[in-house]
């Protein structure tokens, strides 16, 4: 009897156990509920559309450049002398033929003067030799005395004549070296710091200069492109649609100029040419040595943009997913390339689609989506 009733009580519990586990996987909302109703489809996909654009887009082509000066100033001395005086900031802009550094002129002076005073005996014999020569010329007309007491008067004339023109161009010579105690800028630009105070002696020999002038408006952007794009470029300079933009590290703004010349020859070890653009830097955005991104715009051209989140990748290619009437299916397209935060793309899509930017992960081609937003609302009005 005891083991009947052991065996009576397991059972029951048992029982008890599996009927509560029917009521948890039930719930109490699904007692009466139809079956109908628990066979229903899956629920719609939320996704954020954009709607794709024809319009005009650039076609453009980035490259790593480097900002250049049209002209770089290295100033020197030309004559062996002491700094006197420094005109200029470390710096400091400074515009052609502003006097930067004075050098001690005294020696100079004091030989133009030795060599004026020359010049003032040259001419005083000259006087002297002159007279000789015209009397010499009346004593011979009257055959007073012999004809090479008159020849040796012209000699001499001659003599103190070309000695006049000796001291002339010594002080003329004097005078430059004593322009050369003034330097002055030869090209507008920013200075660097001076290399060499006031009371230093510098000489021709030296080798580092007494300071720097790099031109900075305008300067080069040098950089290189492969030799394939070339034809592209040129036909852009022909048509006067060679516009440059630099991208530069840390820089909101962005400075604009044109290409100016493509070297006349391309590096065969790499088939790589380089290029330069001009570009104005009136307000100094770009300084020299800066590395900056080019971005070239070979033409304009009609396309199809979508934004850049709407593509994706498969390993059977690019494509998007374009809504209709609820639904989204999957369309391959071409990506041809990309436009700041828009692709330009190719193959099924004319413009005016709605395409998902947004959602992409729970997408399959025909499932059903609802829209909850539009990624640039914008470009529905084609902006």
């Amino acid at each position: 009897m005891t083991k009947r009733r052991v065996l009576f009580g397991v059972l029951a519990v048992l029982a008890l156990a599996g009927s509560a586990v029917a009521v948890q996987q039930l719930g109490p909302g699904d007692k009466g509920a139809p079956p109908t109703a628990r066979a229903a489809g899956p629920r719609a996909v939320a996704v954020t559309t954009a709607v794709a654009t024809r319009k005009k887009a650039p076609v453009q082509l980035e490259a790593l450049g480097t900002v250049t000066t049209l002209a770089s100033v290295a100033l020197r001395t030309r004559i062996d002398s002491e700094i006197v005086a420094i005109h200029f900031e470390d710096g400091a802009l400074v515009k052609a033929g502003d006097l930067l550094v004075t050098l001690d002129s005294r020696a100079l002076e004091a030989q133009i003067r030795q060599a004026k005073g020359q010049l003032a005996r040259d001419k005083a014999q000259l006087e002297g030799a002159e007279r000789d020569l015209r009397r010499y010329t009346e004593l011979v007309a009257r055959a007073a005395t012999p004809q090479v007491n008159l020849d040796n008067a012209k000699t001499q004339a001659d003599v103190y004549r070309a000695a006049i023109r000796a001291s002339e161009a010594t002080i003329e010579h004097l005078e430059v070296q004593l322009g050369f105690t003034t330097i002055r800028a030869p090209i507008t630009g920013r200075i660097s710091q001076a290399n060499v105070k006031v009371g230093n002696q510098v000489r021709t020999a030296d080798l580092a200069p007494i300071a720097t002038i790099n031109q900075i408006a305008p300067v080069y952007i040098s950089f290189t492109v492969p030799q394939r794009v070339l034809p592209q470029i040129r036909a852009a300079m022909a048509g006067e649609d060679s516009g440059v933009e630099a991208i530069i590290p840390g820089e909101t703004r962005q400075a604009r100029g044109q290409i100016a010349m493509i070297e006349n020859a391309v590096d065969a070890a790499t088939g790589m040419a380089t290029v330069r653009a001009l570009m104005p830097n009136q307000d100094e955005l770009l300084w020299p040595g800066t590395l900056v991104t080019a971005r070239l715009t070979l033409r304009v051209e009609d396309a199809v943009t979508v934004p850049s989140a709407a593509v994706q990748v498969s390993q059977q290619g690019s494509f998007v997913y374009v809504v209709k009437d609820g639904t989204a299916r999957v369309q391959p397209v071409t990506v041809l390339r990309s436009v700041g935060l828009e692709t330009v793309v190719d193959g099924g899509i004319t413009g005016g689609e709605t395409v998902v930017t947004d959602g992409h992960l729970q997408l399959t081609d025909g499932a059903r989506v609802t829209v909850r937003g539009e990624a640039d609302p914008s470009r529905k009005a084609g902006a």
